[in-house]
């Protein structure tokens, strides 16, 4: 729950770089509330709160990919290959990837930050 709440805290943050720990599991925790809140919605007979859900979650959640993608040295602008549907499944493969050891063009690897949690 911890990385879910550094990704939300850096919501329109496209500088710098995420680790896949902090990617996947702010994926994997987004998942889980927004299945949730589809069990809820249908519960109570409407389609509402997984749609805001994803309307709320669409700025950090372009934000965390772009920074996951400044881990792996690329520039933000792949995330725009996922549009193509069967090339889309290269950015699995890019989130997947380890990071960049050391310094890149987007800054220090996360992986040497000693902040607690992280």
């Amino acid at each position: 729950m911890n990385w879910f709440l550094i990704a939300l805290r850096q919501y329109a943050t496209f500088s710098g770089r995420a680790r896949r720990k902090e990617y996947w599991f702010f994926f994997l925790i987004y998942l889980l509330i927004f299945i949730g809140l589809g069990l809820l919605d249908r519960l109570l007979g409407m389609d509402l709160l997984g749609k805001l859900f994803v309307l709320a979650m669409l700025l950090p959640s372009v934000a965390v990919g772009v920074r996951r993608l400044h881990d792996t040295g690329r520039t933000g602008w792949w995330l725009l290959i996922g549009l193509v549907p069967i090339l889309g499944l290269l950015l699995i493969y890019f989130a997947v990837l380890d990071s960049d050891p050391g310094t890149n063009a987007y800054g220090p690897s996360p992986k040497n930050d000693v902040r607690p949690g992280v």
